[in-house]
């Protein structure tokens, strides 16, 4: 069954023609990735598949029946909402009906009709499990790390805006959603959760993202852009990846094989008197198919990285009990580490735990409150900031480069120009002289890559690089940086990448306190896990240990203890009460004597007790297969 179903789509900008003709389906279950380089017209593809962009010609049809929603780039919001005014800012019946009970609990002095219509609503949230879907947002927005539910909409960041973008479409719950770079502004944990979140949702999917690890968790369906064409692939990343270089290799030997049949047919075509030639029109029509064939340019536009490192002498960056606060909000509490040659380090941690304010404390961009940095005489640092480059959009893409040179030495000591060096990351002539306006936002971020790689640097500190790259060009840098000869420091979401590039983390624990861990993030994840398993066990009572083993040493299931026994018993009982205590409550609310302070009050406890009861259920439950 097709959700989505898109017939000879077309988009040019002047003479640039992104993509013609080109059609594809969605079905019902499918979780869809939409890839290709930079300026391939990905992004251009989700807005008119969106509808805040128009092709130049085709139809787009979503199927009527189904509820579609979807995350772009740069969500908007009424600035004066709150968090959780803006998440129920939909018309979905079981959302209004909460709405409707938060504004009426919040009247301080309230009539006899308020009251009448705020006991309403409490039975309607009763009989509708809206306590249970009230709390789900809550959990939500609590994942993506939102849990100040009254602030302003007016006084959050772009990232902050991304994620409450990101928990609103998820609260919806969406036959079909549309995900544009989902995994922006998310921290590594929070991506890991949306992963888990989506791969687990009984929900049609289509998204674009440079997560490598996430398209091949989340994603059964590959849909690619290359040079105007789409091709399709029934599965994940790795299935993508080996049959793309399948369709590339059975490519060339098609060309090839056009090639040797043109010099053959050419060699024809030449024998033959002219007075003949209307004789073999077919064979001249099939010659000329042959010769588009066998000219078809399988010539890939690649990003090359090539440029000196600058020696570094035997002392590199030293820090001596580094410590900054905001308040009483401690960022880097005491931190010292001496630098070696070649490190290669992931920084770790929350959005918000620091991470940003340690590499502008390193790049001396903001002065510690205590500590000593000590900086080699030939360390030459390249930062690459999370922020995006504020560029004139006016001003010429060459002219951006040579601000900072015009003459690049390279790798094997020889020098290039500026616009040599554009050119080999993928800005040809004809791009170079263009205002930076007309840059999409990869090749921007493309051109601030440039502009630090250019100073020649010996340190490299790399904060989310990955961001709004493309695949391609995150191999080809990730190749780079592998064989980088400096020191390398990375933060970033991209779990491949750091898994490739690190082989020890900073890791931001919170309250100022840096772990150094010896190891890539896939190995600290690992970690982490067994030791949060240890503590775990660690806070169990000994008698609750005994009962995760479900099964004995000769492989029998386990039998209830005494203790189990009179507590399974005593759950019937307690699960019994609660239910008469919720009803009792219940034909409470419908005498209509109640105030509002009552009915306030009388609303929470409802909402407790059905806490208690699902508890004690969940127990009762895991005793009773004990039992059995």
């Amino acid at each position: 069954m097709n959700y989505l179903s898109v017939e000879s789509i077309t988009k040019s900008f002047n003479e640039k023609v992104l993509f013609q003709n080109i059609s594809f389906g969605i079905e019902q279950g499918q979780k869809t990735a939409l890839v290709g380089s930079n300026g391939t017209g990905k992004s251009t593809l989700f807005k008119i598949l969106v509808g805040s962009e128009k092709p130049d010609g085709g139809d787009i049809v979503f199927r009527n029946d189904i509820k579609v929603a979807f995350l772009n780039q740069n969500p908007t919001f009424n600035e004066e909402l709150t968090i959780m005014e803006a998440v129920f800012d939909e018309e979905k019946p079981i959302l209004k009906l909460i709405r409707d009970y938060e504004y009426h609990i919040s009247i301080v002095d309230p009539n006899t009709d308020q009251q009448k219509k705020l006991q309403e609503l409490i039975e309607s949230m009763d009989s509708h499990n809206a306590w249970d879907y009230e709390s789900r947002i809550k959990q939500i927005l609590g994942k993506l790390g939102i849990d100040k539910f009254e602030q302003k909409v007016s006084s959050l960041s772009g990232g902050q805006r991304k994620r409450l973008a990101l928990a609103k479409v998820l609260v919806e719950e969406p036959d079909f959603l549309l995900l544009d770079e989902p995994t922006n502004h998310l921290d590594i944990e929070t991506i890991e959760w949306l992963e888990n979140y989506l791969a687990n949702q009984n929900m049609t999917l289509l998204l674009i993202t440079h997560d490598r690890y996430f398209l091949e968790r989340v994603t059964n369906h590959i849909i690619e852009l290359e040079k105007g064409q789409l091709f399709r692939y029934q599965g994940n990343y790795g299935y993508y990846l080996e049959k793309k270089a399948d369709r590339e290799q059975v490519e060339a030997a098609e060309v090839e094989k056009a090639k040797n049949l043109m010099r053959k047919e050419l060699d024809w075509i030449r024998r033959q008197p002219k007075a003949r030639g209307t004789k073999a029109k077919y064979r001249i029509d099939a010659f000329h198919e042959l010769k588009d064939k066998a000219s078809t340019d399988l010539r890939k536009d690649t990003l090359t990285l090539d440029v000196q490192t600058k020696r570094q002498g035997g002392k590199i960056l030293e820090l001596e009990h580094i410590s900054k606060s905001y308040g009483d909000k401690h960022l880097v509490n005491d931190f010292s580490y001496v630098f070696k040659k070649n490190d290669r380090i992931g920084i770790i941690g929350k959005n918000g735990i620091g991470k940003t304010t340690f590499l502008n404390i390193l790049t001396k961009q903001l002065q510690p409150d205590s500590g000593k940095i000590s900086e080699g005489v030939t360390t030459l640092f390249g930062y690459y900031t999370q922020e995006k480059v504020s560029f004139d959009d006016t001003q010429r893409v060459i002219d951006v480069v040579k601000e900072v040179a015009e003459v690049i030495k390279l790798g094997d000591g020889s020098t290039i120009s500026a616009s040599q060096f554009l050119h080999r990351f993928l800005f040809p002539p004809d791009m170079q002289y263009n205002p930076v306006g007309k840059l999409s936002g990869g090749e921007k971020r493309r051109l601030q890559l440039l502009r630090v790689l250019i100073k020649n640097p010996n340190f490299l500190i790399l904060d989310e690089p990955t961001n709004d790259l493309d695949l391609q060009t995150l191999n080809i840098l990730e190749d780079f940086l592998f064989n980088f000869k400096g020191c390398l420091m990375i933060v970033s979401h991209d779990r491949y990448f750091m898994d490739r590039l690190i082989d020890h983390a900073f890791v931001f624990q919170g309250d100022g306190v840096i772990k150094d861990f010896p190891g890539n993030y896939t190995d600290y994840r690992v970690w982490k896990l067994e030791v949060e398993k240890e503590e775990k066990i660690r806070e169990v009572p000994e008698k609750n240990q005994e009962k995760k083993k479900e099964k004995s040493e000769d492989g029998k299931k386990k039998k209830l203890s005494f203790k189990e026994r009179r507590e399974y018993e005593e759950l019937e009982k307690e699960i019994e009460m609660l239910e008469a205590e919720k009803e009792q409550m219940l034909q409470e609310l419908n005498t209509g004597d109640l105030n509002h302070e009552e009915l306030a009050k009388l609303g929470s406890r409802i909402e407790e007790t059905d806490k208690m009861i699902n508890e004690k259920s969940d127990r009762w439950l895991e005793l009773a297969e004990l039992a059995d």
